[in-house]
């Protein structure tokens, strides 16, 4: 029996089920038709402790900046599909995230721009996080950003890259635990700040290279030498007593200092895997040398590079270099971009049919 007011037929004429289905157009239910993800790159800015003397190993420093970017949509579709840029690493993520999130559910995905790979700016981790965020909107599920990570293996060493997926900003996190139970828990994060937004970074970009991944980069991490006990106390002092208070007084200067000095001491240690250089790319090296010399400062390389960076104190100085050093790198084969640090994560926006 219906369970509209039989009285109400009597307004049109017509049968109380014939009233039913004429809702407003606004009060139909939405189906999805596809999810928008875009997601922030990341400078890795240092690891804290190599050696994990004190129990926890890695630890790192990050920021979350507005470009490069992943953008990529993700539809449900008959048969799994993957197209545009890192289209194979793309259909890789949609059959593993759908297996284990949606395994009745066939997924496309597009992508329209994909952050540089192997360039120190965390284009692998992005690419996963944002396909299995998707997947999870479309499937109407929600995890965290470490379980996403998690499945494909993301966040083993740093959990720079799920921060800024999730959060943006500037990020430090203490290392995975040495205790046994607790080594499978994904680096907790210790600090996340808001980035000045006056403040740019110079970023100094190397295509014809690519950094050390994959096998290349477990093997090269197995061949470092002890990381000193000094070494990782000064970097850890460097943090907490000049490099976070300069972010929340926005001190450029302090911030730039320490920051130096962390890259300087990280990219020694690193240069026995990177042909005795702390630098990936020559070429990148010589041009953050420039910078600095010009009044840049924090000077270093994200991850194993090639992509090096300096900061500015604002949007001027920054064009201000760029303009006096884009013939320099061009001639070089490099390339400069003017970034901000990014003080949100990604976005994630559905669009309905």
């Amino acid at each position: 029996m219906s369970n509209i007011n039989p009285s109400l037929a009597g307004v049109t004429g017509k049968s109380p089920d014939a009233l039913r289905i004429k809702l407003p157009e606004d009060t139909k239910p939405k189906t999805f038709r596809k999810v928008m993800v875009r997601a922030p790159a990341r400078l890795h800015l240092g690891f804290l402790d190599l050696s994990g003397g004190v129990g926890r190993r890695y630890g790192g420093l990050g920021l979350a900046i507005d470009a490069p970017k992943t953008k990529l949509s993700v539809a449900m579709a008959s048969s799994f599909s993957a197209s545009g840029p890192e289209s194979d690493r793309a259909l890789l993520a949609a059959h593993r995230y759908g297996a284990e999130f949606a395994p009745d559910i066939k997924f496309c995905v597009e992508i329209e721009r994909a952050i540089p790979t192997h360039a120190g700016l965390g284009s692998g981790t992005q690419l996963n996080l944002a396909i299995g965020a998707a997947i999870l909107k479309l499937s109407g599920q929600n995890r965290s950003g470490a379980q996403i990570g998690a499945l494909a293996e993301r966040g083993a060493r740093s959990a720079i890259g799920i921060a800024a997926f999730e959060h943006g900003g500037f990020i430090v996190d203490a290392g995975k635990s040495l205790d046994p139970a607790h080594a499978s828990a994904p680096p907790p994060v210790v600090m996340r700040a808001p980035f000045p937004d006056d403040w740019r970074a110079i970023l100094i970009m190397d295509e014809q290279i690519q950094g050390v991944h994959g096998d290349r980069e477990t093997a090269a991490f197995a061949s470092l030498p002890p990381f000193p006990s000094a070494a990782a106390a000064h970097i850890c002092h460097l943090v907490l007593m000049q490099l976070a208070p300069a972010l929340y007084e926005s001190d450029i200067a302090s911030f730039g200092a320490a920051l130096t000095q962390i890259q300087e001491i990280v990219g020694h240690h690193f240069a026995s895997a990177q042909g005795g250089s702390a630098w990936s790319s020559p070429a990148v090296g010589r041009m953050a040398s420039k910078l600095k010399d010009a009044g840049a400062v924090g000077i270093g390389q994200s991850s194993w590079g090639p992509t090096g960076f300096a900061f500015t104190p604002t949007e001027t100085a920054a064009k201000s270099l760029y303009h006096s050093f884009v013939g320099d790198a061009k001639a070089d084969g490099l390339k400069l971009l003017i970034v901000r640090g990014r003080n949100t994560g990604a976005t994630i926006d559905s669009i309905f049919s």
